[in-house]
């Protein structure tokens, strides 16, 4: 058990983080914990600084104010790979996978399982294989056949396949970058479903999207994100879908562009009555000039 689950501190919990890019504010006073068992989804916009955050998070970026803690220790991570050391995983979108490569080389790309010593240290086919369908199938991905390429597979399964290479090595954190945003609606329901198995797992999951209708079904806390400011944390229990995405569209910033909207078509209506008005007239007056010049002809 660790000192996580033992003393109920949060597997991961950042306070007040801000990240600059020279005179540029990428994120600033950002705040959230994630604990064992839980969905914590980061929403927004582009441009809201969910990239930044992720980043910081999995050790691409070092954050300039604020603290980083792991299992309530101050950290500063230098790398990805510290981070990983650390249990926290990260899915990006591109899943760093190799399309003509086997499900199961790409499963241990970088990790291979060996078998011998000295010069006769080798690569553990059988070992791999085995472990690999093994471990799909605890997620509950059922795979054809290990040896088909990585490229061969739709979307939603590369992705579960990039979910489950990450629960093998030790992830106790889960990042997964955006990973509904290229995928069909059924897909992405796989990708959920796969998001729910590893929760159940006890793992701690962020999940960065967009897209509000996939992060609410699965989430148990949202952290809003705009401008790199967060708008605020938010837990399910007595959250809407609807004011959900009000709130990540900017609900009072749409009502008051409708407002102006309906000014704008109310000023249009009016000015082209008047103009429609002013040609009627006009006709009027032509029209009366013609009868009067009919019935008086010039002698």
């Amino acid at each position: 058990m660790t000192g996580a689950d033992a003393e109920g501190t949060a597997l991961l919990e950042v306070r007040s983080i801000s990240k600059h890019f020279g005179n540029v504010v990428a994120l600033k006073e950002v705040s959230t914990r994630v604990e064992p068992g839980t969905v914590t989804c980061v929403l927004g916009d582009n441009g809201a600084g969910k990239s930044t955050f992720i980043k910081v998070l999995s050790g691409v970026h070092r954050h300039d104010e604020g603290e980083y803690l792991i299992d309530g220790q101050p950290v500063r991570l230098s790398s990805p790979r510290e981070a990983l050391d650390r249990g926290i995983a990260t899915v990006f979108q591109d899943l760093a996978m190799i399309p003509l490569m086997s499900i199961w080389r790409n499963f241990f790309l970088g990790s291979e399982p060996t078998k011998g010593r000295g010069p006769l240290k080798r690569f553990d086919v059988k070992s791999a294989k085995r472990t690999c369908r093994h471990e799909l199938a605890q997620m509950g991905i059922d795979v054809r056949d290990p040896d088909q390429p990585v490229g061969t597979m739709s979307g939603g399964e590369r992705q579960s396949v990039a979910i489950a290479r990450a629960v093998y090595f030790g992830a106790r954190v889960l990042i997964l970058d955006e990973p509904t945003s290229a995928l069909g609606v059924k897909q992405a329901g796989v990708v959920l479903r796969y998001i729910v198995r590893a929760r159940e797992r006890g793992l701690g999951v962020i999940l960065i999207t967009h897209n509000p209708h996939h992060a609410y079904p699965v989430g148990d806390r949202f952290l809003l994100l705009k401008r790199g400011r967060s708008l605020g944390e938010f837990a399910k229990a007595g959250l809407a879908l609807s004011d959900l995405t009000q709130m990540m569209a900017g609900g009072a910033e749409l009502e008051e562009l409708g407002h102006e909207l309906e000014r704008d078509a109310a000023q249009v209506a009016h000015q082209f009555e008047a103009e429609a008005s002013a040609l009627s007239v006009g006709h009027a007056g032509q029209g009366g000039g013609e009868d009067n010049q009919a019935t008086n002809p010039d002698p």
